[in-house]
């Protein structure tokens, strides 16, 4: 159910789920697909997309990282405050192939987890890969145990499981297993390393891929990317590996509120 207009929720429950990460939860039956995301409005203050990594027939969840003024008041929320919300918005992923790879990086392992869920009611072969900078920013970990999926963690410091990138556990499994499909979103440069991988080795990619957005749905343009056009939130913000390499901006640069590009 796509909701153009704000519709204003209390905050069911809050977890911490990491060092400046937290999820609130909705009561509200959003039928989102995974990879899709709504918009959050705090009046008086701003709106912000955020990805959905947590949905069931009732509630649905949103996993937020503080990083800026609009996050840091959204931490400042208690059990009972209201938001508004519209969406779901965006072209989420298609849940394709029976042995599949997620390969998540920072607060992108959001996304992957509600698509994680998803998978495993299709009965998919799941290979979770979960990277962070250390331990303390590790997303997810108990939920995926709880969930059966066959997880791996790599910490930039080696504090906790493989010491090194996501990009290099994904090379071992592609290596050792005969994979359908895989799933990525984090950092660009990361995903843009997972699908040169994947591409080498003829196994498709779904990305996800984040640019500044302002409506959420594809009248302003302020998320189209160069020099294909595509708007982010509507095209996107799934795409295939094989469409994104037609997108001149990834991997390279973005740009701001203004326009002005920064690079990567």
């Amino acid at each position: 159910m796509k909701v153009e207009q704000p519709i204003i929720l209390r905050i069911e429950r809050i977890v911490d789920e990491a060092r400046d990460l937290r999820t609130f939860i909705f009561r509200y039956p959003l039928c989102a697909k995974p990879g899709q995301f709504v918009i959050v409005w705090l009046p008086r203050i701003n709106e912000k997309p955020f990805s959905i990594s947590f949905q069931d027939k009732e509630r649905f969840g949103i996993t937020v990282f503080k990083v800026g003024s609009f996050t840091s008041k959204m931490f400042e929320l208690k059990v009972g405050d209201k938001v508004g919300i519209r969406g779901p918005y965006g072209n989420g992923f298609s849940l394709k192939g029976e042995k599949v790879v997620l390969v998540g990086g920072g607060c992108g392992t959001a996304p992957l987890a509600f698509l994680a869920d998803e998978l495993k009611k299709k009965k998919a072969d799941i290979h979770y890969i979960i990277g962070a900078r250390n331990k303390a920013c590790l997303l997810f970990e108990k939920r995926m145990k709880l969930a059966g999926i066959k997880t791996y963690f790599a910490t930039d410091d080696g504090s906790y499981g493989f010491k090194g990138y996501t990009t290099d556990l994904l090379k071992q499994i592609l290596g050792k297993n005969a994979i359908d499909m895989v799933y990525t979103c984090g950092p660009e440069i990361m995903m843009k390393f997972v699908n040169e991988i994947c591409s080498k080795v003829n196994v498709p990619c779904q990305i996800s891929m984040e640019r500044y957005m302002k409506c959420g749905f594809g009248i302003c343009g302020q998320c189209c990317v160069d020099n294909t056009g595509v708007r982010v939130c509507k095209e996107g913000p799934v795409f295939s590996g094989q469409m994104i390499k037609n997108i001149f901006e990834f991997g390279k640069y973005k740009r701001e509120a203004s326009g002005k590009k920064v690079d990567l």
